[in-house]
């Protein structure tokens, strides 16, 4: 029997007398794509933060790889990129992934390095500039270029295009289609429905707390006997 690479069984979680998260369970197999999406409330970020162990979860279990979630070792081949990701403004971008490669246990590849940068479409030279300088989609860029060059087997993200041009997420897009191929493993938020359908081999929506739908975006129209999968998710959240 194969281990999946996330496994929720009946989680729920709690702020204060809020229930976010309402008995969901969720299993993905390594090598798969599985977006996360709903609106805005919805609960997806606190959903990866509680796979993740930032937050503590009120009943279920949470295991990655077959390791329990709040085990350190559980993360050993993850890599995350947060929702807003800030890198720290007073390092340039350059010491930052030196930083980031020491952490993840990975030598600082300058030839690697040049040719993540051209993928996502960011300069070089934006390497000798300190963080502090960099837009929105810079510093978004040099997130996502830190977690590629870890080479883990399972990424989580949350909103990884935020920020991003239409060049700069195609070029992601493709590069995650890429990794793919070599059998890595995607669980990530988006409210982008097209990148979803592009990416994904199947979608989660997640709404009021709940899973609703789990499939893949053609069961998930067919479910909602609409002609699109935006038409169908608007139909599965209740418009």
């Amino acid at each position: 029997m194969k281990v999946p690479s996330i496994a929720i069984d009946k989680l729920h979680k709690k702020f204060g007398r809020q229930n976010v998260l309402k008995d969901v369970s969720l299993s993905i197999d390594v090598g798969e794509y599985v977006g996360l999406i709903g609106i805005n409330g919805a609960g997806k970020t606190t959903l990866i933060k509680c796979l993740l162990d930032f937050c503590s979860i009120d009943a279920g279990s949470v295991s990655i790889s077959g390791i329990d979630h709040r085990q350190t070792k559980a993360r050993k081949q993850l890599t995350y990129l947060p929702e807003k990701f800030v890198p720290p403004y007073y390092l340039t971008g350059e010491n930052f992934l030196k930083y980031m490669a020491d952490l993840n246990g990975v030598a600082y590849d300058a030839v690697a390095v040049a040719e993540m940068l051209k993928i996502l479409d960011l300069d070089l030279s934006a390497l000798t500039k300190p963080v502090r300088q960099y837009s929105k989609g810079m510093g978004q860029k040099l997130g996502l270029a830190a977690c590629l060059l870890s080479n883990k087997a399972l990424m989580v993200f949350d909103e990884p295009t935020s920020g991003l041009d239409p060049r700069a997420r195609a070029l992601l897009k493709r590069r995650l289609l890429e990794l793919k191929q070599q059998g890595k493993t995607l669980f990530y938020s988006t409210h982008l429905l097209e990148d979803v359908a592009v990416l994904c081999d199947r979608v989660v929506i997640l709404h009021d707390g709940y899973i609703c739908f789990s499939g893949t975006t053609r069961e998930c129209c067919n479910r909602y006997q609409a002609d699109n999968f935006e038409s169908a998710y608007l139909k599965c959240v209740g418009e």
